[in-house]
């Protein structure tokens, strides 16, 4: 780890999880990148990157998955159990609460008018951070017109053709991680010469 900060204690560890899980409805990459790397400095915008990947191939929510990460790095198992708490204590019991109050209202227009514009604000708030953190990409081992080519194939694949998920991860995210693998070797062998 370099000398960037960290947290001080758990609470501030889990107090920082807990805001970033409050504030993003839908979604927290664009807020966590915000926060972690922006706000706190607890990460530079290549190791929130290449910890966000390693999030994002792991069984469960990335979110939850960088938490953990996060958590252990600074204060082991210890720090992974309170940046999990922060993640999920109180946004759970927000979601039992709203999802009774869903229950009554589910019916009403205004309701679904508001869920549908808050899915296209996390969709906004998703594409504008992966535009912030488009610069890092010019370190990483994939490069920046592979890895644009693999965003629109994506996009196009699960938009346009309505892939499922694991048909997209085997099929692109495999293409992915030769390219990247491929990359790897290419600059290995780079600074060896």
């Amino acid at each position: 780890m370099n000398a960037r900060a960290a947290p001080a204690s758990l609470s501030e560890l889990f107090w920082a999880f807990n805001r970033l899980a409050l504030q993003g409805f839908g979604g927290v990459l664009a807020v966590t990148q915000r926060e972690l790397v922006e706000r706190l400095g607890w990460l530079s915008r290549e190791e929130f990157l290449d910890a966000f990947a390693i999030a994002q191939v792991l069984p469960g929510p990335n979110i939850v998955n960088l938490a953990l990460m996060l958590g252990d790095r600074f204060f082991g198992s210890r720090g992974a159990f309170a940046a999990l708490a922060g993640m999920l204590l109180f946004p759970s019991l927000i979601v039992i609460g709203m999802a009774a109050l869903y229950g009554q209202f589910a019916v009403l227009p205004i309701v679904s008018n508001a869920l549908r514009g808050m899915g296209a604000v996390a969709a906004g708030l998703i594409m504008a951070t992966g535009l912030k953190l488009l610069p890092s990409l010019k370190k990483s081992p994939l490069g920046r017109t592979a890895a644009m080519i693999l965003t629109l194939a994506t996009v196009a694949a699960a938009v346009y053709w309505r892939l499922p998920l694991p048909q997209l991860l085997l099929s692109l995210g495999s293409i992915g991680v030769a390219l990247a693998w491929w990359g790897l070797r290419r600059q290995a062998r780079s600074s060896q010469a």
